[in-house]
Protein backbone atom coordinates (compact mmCIF):
# COMPACT_ATOMS: atom_id res chain seq x y z
CA UNK A 1 0.00 0.00 0.00
CA UNK A 2 0.88 3.49 -0.68
CA UNK A 3 0.68 6.33 2.10
CA UNK A 4 0.47 10.21 1.57
CA UNK A 5 0.11 12.86 3.73
CA UNK A 6 -2.78 14.13 4.13
CA UNK A 7 -2.36 18.34 3.44
CA UNK A 8 -0.51 20.18 6.11
CA UNK A 9 -1.40 17.35 8.80
CA UNK A 10 0.44 14.72 10.30
CA UNK A 11 -1.78 12.38 9.59
CA UNK A 12 -0.09 10.00 6.63
CA UNK A 13 -3.06 7.71 4.79
CA UNK A 14 -3.64 5.41 2.52
CA UNK A 15 -3.91 6.04 -1.18
CA UNK A 16 -6.99 3.64 -1.25
CA UNK A 17 -9.31 4.30 1.63
CA UNK A 18 -12.43 2.36 3.07
CA UNK A 19 -15.59 4.32 2.81
CA UNK A 20 -18.35 2.88 5.60
CA UNK A 21 -21.40 5.00 3.75
CA UNK A 22 -23.25 1.63 2.93
CA UNK A 23 -22.05 0.15 6.72
CA UNK A 24 -25.42 2.11 8.04
CA UNK A 25 -27.62 0.00 5.81
CA UNK A 26 -29.67 2.79 4.93
CA UNK A 27 -30.25 4.01 0.91
CA UNK A 28 -28.39 0.77 0.01
CA UNK A 29 -30.92 -1.64 0.48
CA UNK A 30 -29.49 -2.72 3.79
CA UNK A 31 -26.39 -4.55 4.45
CA UNK A 32 -25.09 -7.41 7.32
CA UNK A 33 -22.97 -6.13 10.33
CA UNK A 34 -20.81 -9.44 10.46
CA UNK A 35 -19.81 -9.13 6.96
CA UNK A 36 -19.19 -5.14 7.11
CA UNK A 37 -16.69 -5.68 10.29
CA UNK A 38 -15.16 -8.66 8.32
CA UNK A 39 -15.20 -6.02 5.17
CA UNK A 40 -13.16 -3.31 7.76
CA UNK A 41 -10.66 -6.05 9.43
CA UNK A 42 -9.64 -7.14 5.55
CA UNK A 43 -9.06 -3.69 4.58
CA UNK A 44 -6.84 -3.10 7.87
CA UNK A 45 -5.06 -6.59 6.99
CA UNK A 46 -4.35 -5.42 3.12
CA UNK A 47 -2.67 -1.75 4.76
CA UNK A 48 -6.07 0.51 4.01
CA UNK A 49 -5.52 2.89 6.81
CA UNK A 50 -8.13 5.19 6.83
CA UNK A 51 -11.83 4.40 7.39
CA UNK A 52 -14.54 7.22 6.62
CA UNK A 53 -17.90 7.54 8.54
CA UNK A 54 -20.34 9.50 9.50
CA UNK A 55 -22.98 10.05 12.07
CA UNK A 56 -26.14 10.39 9.61
CA UNK A 57 -24.87 6.94 7.74
CA UNK A 58 -27.34 4.86 9.64
CA UNK A 59 -28.30 7.10 12.37
CA UNK A 60 -25.43 5.96 14.23
CA UNK A 61 -25.45 2.58 13.06
CA UNK A 62 -21.94 2.96 10.69
CA UNK A 63 -19.90 4.70 13.42
CA UNK A 64 -21.20 1.90 16.06
CA UNK A 65 -19.92 -0.68 13.75
CA UNK A 66 -16.68 0.64 12.73
CA UNK A 67 -16.64 1.42 16.65
CA UNK A 68 -16.58 -2.62 16.97
CA UNK A 69 -14.38 -3.23 14.10
CA UNK A 70 -11.65 -1.64 15.29
CA UNK A 71 -11.38 -1.83 18.58
CA UNK A 72 -8.33 -4.13 19.33
CA UNK A 73 -6.43 -2.74 15.91
CA UNK A 74 -6.93 0.82 17.04
CA UNK A 75 -3.23 1.96 16.75
CA UNK A 76 -3.36 0.84 13.08
CA UNK A 77 -6.09 2.87 11.82
CA UNK A 78 -7.10 6.66 11.25
CA UNK A 79 -10.60 7.44 11.46
CA UNK A 80 -12.52 10.32 9.71
CA UNK A 81 -15.68 11.25 10.70
CA UNK A 82 -18.35 14.36 10.00
CA UNK A 83 -20.68 17.05 11.85
CA UNK A 84 -22.87 19.26 10.48
CA UNK A 85 -26.18 17.00 9.60
CA UNK A 86 -28.56 16.50 12.40
CA UNK A 87 -31.79 14.17 12.72
CA UNK A 88 -31.76 14.19 16.15
CA UNK A 89 -32.47 17.72 17.02
CA UNK A 90 -34.92 20.34 15.49
CA UNK A 91 -32.55 22.92 14.15
CA UNK A 92 -31.32 23.89 11.08
CA UNK A 93 -32.39 24.16 7.66
CA UNK A 94 -33.38 20.98 6.08
CA UNK A 95 -31.30 19.48 3.82
CA UNK A 96 -33.54 16.55 3.13
CA UNK A 97 -36.46 14.19 4.35
CA UNK A 98 -35.83 9.93 4.24
CA UNK A 99 -36.78 7.22 6.26
CA UNK A 100 -34.77 4.97 8.49
CA UNK A 101 -33.83 1.63 8.62
CA UNK A 102 -37.42 0.98 10.34
CA UNK A 103 -39.31 2.93 8.17
CA UNK A 104 -39.78 5.52 10.34
CA UNK A 105 -39.53 9.27 8.94
CA UNK A 106 -36.50 11.41 9.32
CA UNK A 107 -35.78 15.39 8.57
CA UNK A 108 -32.17 15.60 7.95
CA UNK A 109 -30.95 19.19 8.96
CA UNK A 110 -27.87 21.08 8.15
CA UNK A 111 -26.20 22.54 11.42
CA UNK A 112 -22.38 23.45 12.14
CA UNK A 113 -23.46 26.00 14.58
CA UNK A 114 -20.49 25.78 17.82
CA UNK A 115 -23.12 23.93 20.22
CA UNK A 116 -24.12 21.43 17.90
CA UNK A 117 -20.81 20.53 16.64
CA UNK A 118 -19.38 20.15 20.36
CA UNK A 119 -22.71 17.99 21.20
CA UNK A 120 -21.97 15.65 17.73
CA UNK A 121 -18.48 15.10 18.48
CA UNK A 122 -19.11 13.63 21.84
CA UNK A 123 -21.72 11.72 20.11
CA UNK A 124 -19.45 10.49 17.44
CA UNK A 125 -16.61 9.36 20.14
CA UNK A 126 -18.55 7.68 22.08
CA UNK A 127 -20.29 5.77 19.35
CA UNK A 128 -16.97 4.99 17.84
CA UNK A 129 -15.36 3.88 21.40
CA UNK A 130 -12.56 6.37 20.33
CA UNK A 131 -10.64 8.60 22.74
CA UNK A 132 -10.25 10.91 19.71
CA UNK A 133 -11.22 11.19 15.88
CA UNK A 134 -8.17 11.69 14.04
CA UNK A 135 -9.49 13.57 10.88
CA UNK A 136 -13.20 15.61 11.79
CA UNK A 137 -15.23 17.05 9.01
CA UNK A 138 -17.92 19.65 7.86
CA UNK A 139 -20.16 16.92 6.40
CA UNK A 140 -22.38 19.52 3.76
CA UNK A 141 -22.22 23.13 4.27
CA UNK A 142 -24.05 25.43 6.34
CA UNK A 143 -25.16 28.63 4.60
CA UNK A 144 -26.91 29.63 7.97
CA UNK A 145 -24.17 29.41 10.17
CA UNK A 146 -21.15 31.83 9.42
CA UNK A 147 -17.94 30.29 8.81
CA UNK A 148 -16.38 31.71 11.69
CA UNK A 149 -18.55 30.23 14.17
CA UNK A 150 -17.73 26.77 12.45
CA UNK A 151 -14.04 26.99 12.73
CA UNK A 152 -14.01 28.26 15.84
CA UNK A 153 -15.90 25.17 17.43
CA UNK A 154 -13.69 22.34 15.21
CA UNK A 155 -10.36 24.56 16.60
CA UNK A 156 -11.57 24.52 20.14
CA UNK A 157 -11.91 20.40 20.05
CA UNK A 158 -8.25 20.16 18.42
CA UNK A 159 -7.24 22.16 21.22
CA UNK A 160 -8.37 19.84 23.77
CA UNK A 161 -7.26 16.99 22.15
CA UNK A 162 -10.80 15.33 21.16
CA UNK A 163 -9.96 15.61 17.30
CA UNK A 164 -6.33 15.71 15.24
CA UNK A 165 -7.07 17.39 12.08
CA UNK A 166 -10.15 19.39 10.89
CA UNK A 167 -11.51 18.62 7.06
CA UNK A 168 -14.19 19.66 5.18
CA UNK A 169 -16.57 17.76 2.78
CA UNK A 170 -18.46 18.96 0.16
CA UNK A 171 -17.14 22.41 0.05
CA UNK A 172 -16.68 25.10 -2.99
CA UNK A 173 -13.62 26.71 -3.76
CA UNK A 174 -14.56 29.64 -2.38
CA UNK A 175 -16.03 27.85 0.87
CA UNK A 176 -12.51 26.48 1.20
CA UNK A 177 -10.73 30.22 1.43
CA UNK A 178 -12.96 31.26 3.50
CA UNK A 179 -12.23 28.89 6.51
CA UNK A 180 -8.67 29.10 5.43
CA UNK A 181 -9.82 32.70 6.79
CA UNK A 182 -10.26 31.45 10.45
CA UNK A 183 -8.01 28.53 10.40
CA UNK A 184 -6.28 25.08 8.78
CA UNK A 185 -7.86 22.77 6.99
CA UNK A 186 -6.33 19.39 6.19
CA UNK A 187 -8.24 18.22 3.42
CA UNK A 188 -11.39 18.37 1.19
CA UNK A 189 -13.39 15.59 0.76
CA UNK A 190 -15.85 16.27 -2.78
CA UNK A 191 -17.03 13.49 -5.21
CA UNK A 192 -14.97 12.63 -8.19
CA UNK A 193 -14.61 9.78 -10.73
CA UNK A 194 -13.98 9.09 -13.95
CA UNK A 195 -18.23 9.96 -14.95
CA UNK A 196 -18.28 12.85 -12.72
CA UNK A 197 -15.29 15.63 -12.48
CA UNK A 198 -17.00 18.84 -11.76
CA UNK A 199 -14.14 19.70 -9.61
CA UNK A 200 -11.25 19.63 -11.84
CA UNK A 201 -12.08 22.95 -12.78
CA UNK A 202 -11.39 24.73 -9.58
CA UNK A 203 -11.54 22.56 -6.25
CA UNK A 204 -8.58 20.74 -6.92
CA UNK A 205 -6.65 23.38 -8.45
CA UNK A 206 -7.71 25.24 -5.51
CA UNK A 207 -6.09 22.47 -2.79
CA UNK A 208 -3.14 21.69 -4.79
CA UNK A 209 -2.54 25.34 -4.45
CA UNK A 210 -2.80 25.84 -0.68
CA UNK A 211 -1.86 22.26 0.31
CA UNK A 212 -5.19 20.91 0.95
CA UNK A 213 -5.58 16.93 0.68
CA UNK A 214 -8.09 15.38 -1.70
CA UNK A 215 -10.28 12.16 -0.46
CA UNK A 216 -12.37 11.83 -3.03
CA UNK A 217 -15.64 10.11 -2.67
CA UNK A 218 -17.32 7.69 -5.05
CA UNK A 219 -14.68 6.70 -7.43
CA UNK A 220 -16.76 3.68 -8.99
CA UNK A 221 -19.84 5.72 -9.27
CA UNK A 222 -21.77 3.90 -6.54
CA UNK A 223 -20.80 0.78 -8.66
CA UNK A 224 -21.49 1.74 -12.16
CA UNK A 225 -17.27 1.48 -13.08
CA UNK A 226 -16.93 -1.93 -11.99
CA UNK A 227 -18.99 -2.66 -15.25
CA UNK A 228 -21.29 -5.20 -13.11
CA UNK A 229 -24.08 -2.86 -12.96
CA UNK A 230 -26.60 -4.18 -16.38
CA UNK A 231 -28.54 -2.14 -18.22
CA UNK A 232 -31.42 -4.40 -17.19
CA UNK A 233 -30.49 -4.29 -13.42
CA UNK A 234 -33.41 -2.66 -10.97
CA UNK A 235 -32.71 -0.99 -7.92
CA UNK A 236 -35.70 -1.55 -4.98
CA UNK A 237 -37.63 1.16 -3.28
CA UNK A 238 -35.19 2.47 -0.71
CA UNK A 239 -32.32 2.54 -2.72
CA UNK A 240 -30.03 5.57 -3.37
CA UNK A 241 -29.21 4.29 -6.42
CA UNK A 242 -32.79 4.54 -7.47
CA UNK A 243 -32.89 7.98 -8.85
CA UNK A 244 -29.55 8.70 -9.82
CA UNK A 245 -28.59 9.98 -12.89
CA UNK A 246 -25.88 7.25 -14.08
CA UNK A 247 -28.06 4.71 -12.89
CA UNK A 248 -31.23 5.46 -15.75
CA UNK A 249 -30.56 3.00 -18.53
CA UNK A 250 -29.95 5.05 -21.10
CA UNK A 251 -26.76 6.46 -19.27
CA UNK A 252 -25.78 2.94 -17.97
CA UNK A 253 -25.24 2.32 -21.82
CA UNK A 254 -23.02 4.93 -22.25
CA UNK A 255 -20.97 4.45 -19.43
CA UNK A 256 -20.94 0.69 -20.06
CA UNK A 257 -19.64 1.31 -23.56
CA UNK A 258 -16.56 3.42 -22.09
CA UNK A 259 -15.29 0.38 -20.07
CA UNK A 260 -15.68 -1.67 -22.95
CA UNK A 261 -13.23 0.91 -24.67
CA UNK A 262 -11.00 1.22 -20.95
CA UNK A 263 -11.22 -2.82 -20.73
CA UNK A 264 -7.94 -3.90 -22.63
CA UNK A 265 -5.60 -1.15 -19.95
CA UNK A 266 -7.07 -3.26 -17.50
CA UNK A 267 -6.41 -6.44 -18.76
CA UNK A 268 -2.84 -5.30 -19.25
CA UNK A 269 -2.62 -4.87 -15.85
CA UNK A 270 -4.09 -7.20 -14.06
CA UNK A 271 -7.43 -5.64 -13.23
CA UNK A 272 -10.86 -5.30 -12.89
CA UNK A 273 -12.30 -2.22 -14.25
CA UNK A 274 -13.66 -1.33 -10.82
CA UNK A 275 -9.71 -1.45 -9.72
CA UNK A 276 -8.62 0.82 -12.96
CA UNK A 277 -11.06 3.43 -11.95
CA UNK A 278 -9.84 3.58 -8.67
CA UNK A 279 -6.26 3.71 -9.70
CA UNK A 280 -7.19 6.35 -12.19
CA UNK A 281 -8.43 8.33 -9.49
CA UNK A 282 -5.37 8.17 -7.40
CA UNK A 283 -2.77 9.23 -9.40
CA UNK A 284 -4.72 12.25 -10.55
CA UNK A 285 -2.79 15.54 -9.60
CA UNK A 286 -3.64 16.86 -6.37
CA UNK A 287 -5.59 13.38 -5.04
CA UNK A 288 -4.19 12.05 -1.53
CA UNK A 289 -6.70 8.93 -1.34
CA UNK A 290 -9.94 7.52 -2.90
CA UNK A 291 -12.47 6.54 -0.43
CA UNK A 292 -14.06 3.23 -1.53
CA UNK A 293 -17.16 1.35 -0.24
CA UNK A 294 -16.95 -2.24 0.37
CA UNK A 295 -19.72 -4.47 1.57
CA UNK A 296 -17.78 -8.07 1.88
CA UNK A 297 -14.19 -8.77 2.52
CA UNK A 298 -13.64 -9.74 -1.09
CA UNK A 299 -14.77 -6.22 -2.12
CA UNK A 300 -12.41 -4.65 0.34
CA UNK A 301 -9.40 -7.26 -1.31
CA UNK A 302 -10.17 -5.52 -4.93
CA UNK A 303 -10.12 -2.45 -3.59
CA UNK A 304 -7.34 -2.31 -1.90
CA UNK A 305 -5.36 -3.70 -4.29
CA UNK A 306 -6.26 -1.43 -6.94
CA UNK A 307 -3.17 0.66 -5.51
CA UNK A 308 -0.97 -1.92 -6.84
CA UNK A 309 0.54 -1.13 -10.41
CA UNK A 310 0.92 2.17 -12.30
CA UNK A 311 -0.74 3.48 -15.05
CA UNK A 312 1.93 5.41 -17.97
CA UNK A 313 1.52 8.70 -18.77
CA UNK A 314 -0.05 7.29 -22.30
CA UNK A 315 -1.84 5.20 -20.71
CA UNK A 316 -4.02 7.78 -18.46
CA UNK A 317 -3.99 10.54 -21.78
CA UNK A 318 -5.72 7.90 -23.29
CA UNK A 319 -7.87 7.22 -20.41
CA UNK A 320 -8.89 10.89 -20.45
CA UNK A 321 -9.77 10.90 -23.94
CA UNK A 322 -12.08 8.30 -23.58
CA UNK A 323 -13.70 9.83 -20.95
CA UNK A 324 -14.21 13.04 -22.78
CA UNK A 325 -15.62 11.63 -25.54
CA UNK A 326 -18.27 10.15 -23.37
CA UNK A 327 -19.69 13.22 -21.51
CA UNK A 328 -22.22 13.38 -19.28
CA UNK A 329 -25.30 11.62 -18.43
CA UNK A 330 -28.49 12.42 -20.71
Amino acid sequence: MEYRTLGKSDLSVSAVSLGTWVTGGWWWGGSDDAQSIDAIRRSIDLGVNLIDTAPVYGFGHSEEVVGRAIRDVRDRVLVATKCGLRWDRDEGEIFFETRDQNGDPRAVRRNLRRESILEECEASLRRLGVDVIDLYQCHWPDPATPVAETMDALSSLRREGKIRAIGVSNFTREMMEECLRYGDLASDQPKYNMLQRDIESDVLAFARAHDIGILAYSPLEQGILTGKVAVDRTFPEGDYRRDRPWFQARNREKALALLAKLEPVAKAHGWTLGQLAIHWLIRQDGVTSAIVGARTPAQAEENARAAQGRLSGEELAQIRRRIEETGGPE
